[in-house]
């Protein structure tokens, strides 16, 4: 298990590592950074870098983690590249659904492959499912989500790197916005930042702002008019609750 500083998040799982980039938000990937640190470490995950690699050895770590939590599925990588075989997707899903007390959170750039492939996968109910959204060129991913049969579909509007103005949120339940940051971060715009907010509002959305970014992310904190939004479309402590009322249920029929 890896404990993240990802704010909305508190694991990461890596069955994959590496990726490529296919739009503008991936030109400062903060994953390729660490991966070159991890591999000129010694980093046995990473002796290929930033390459595609498939860990069969990390598949069962989730169901060896008994404390409850919300992990972030492929923090190193994207579940949905097309260099990943469907076969060892499927194992993804079928460990999710296995480790039932937690909550995964998978994000993905890869929509369109998200999209083909979502009615031959089963979707549990503690599998989140998100793709990333940088710009108006890639607003389309949003509408390739919409329709995914997972509990919680989510953007994350990070790097945000342009305005997003006609955002329309129907069947999604949870925005996250940030800023880019590291070495030739781009800079974000408050008022980007306050038109998305206002129309999670306006739409009855849960809106996280995560990071403000820049060279120095801590420095420029996360506070947006004066206070910060952590807002999440369900918790933890909801997912074991209603764990707790489907085995009743069970019980229930069972007798």
């Amino acid at each position: 298990m890896g404990t993240s500083k990802i704010e909305w998040t508190e694991s990461t799982w890596n069955p994959v590592t590496g990726c490529t980039k296919i739009s503008s938000g991936c030109k400062n990937c903060y994953a390729e950074r660490i991966a070159r640190r991890l591999k000129m470490m010694g980093q046995p995950n990473y002796v290929n870098g930033f390459q595609v690699t498939l860990h069969e050895h990390v598949l069962e770590h989730p169901l060896q983690w008994k404390r409850p939590q919300t992990i972030f599925v492929n923090s190193m990588s994207d579940l949905f590249h097309e260099q990943i075989p469907y076969s060892f997707i499927v194992k993804v899903f079928d460990i999710m659904k296995q480790a039932h007390w937690h909550q995964f959170q998978i994000l993905t750039k890869r929509s369109s492959r998200l999209k083909k492939l979502a009615p031959k996968l089963e979707w549990p109910q503690n599998v989140w499912i998100g793709v990333s959204v940088e710009n108006e060129e890639t607003k389309f991913r949003i509408d390739d989500l919409r329709n995914i049969p997972a509990v919680v579909r989510f953007l994350s509007l990070e790097p945000l790197i342009g305005p997003l103005a006609s955002l329309e949120l129907s069947n999604i339940d949870w925005v996250i916005v940030g800023g880019e940051s590291g070495p030739g971060a781009r800079l974000i715009k408050k008022e980007w930042v306050i038109q998305i907010k206002e129309k999670c509002i306006e739409q009855n959305v849960p809106f996280f702002f995560k990071q403000w970014g820049g060279i120095n992310k801590k420095k420029a904190g996360r506070l947006l008019e004066g206070r910060t939004w952590d807002e999440m479309p369900i918790t933890i402590n909801d997912h074991q609750e209603q764990v707790k009322h489907n085995k009743l249920l069970h019980l229930n029929f069972s007798v």
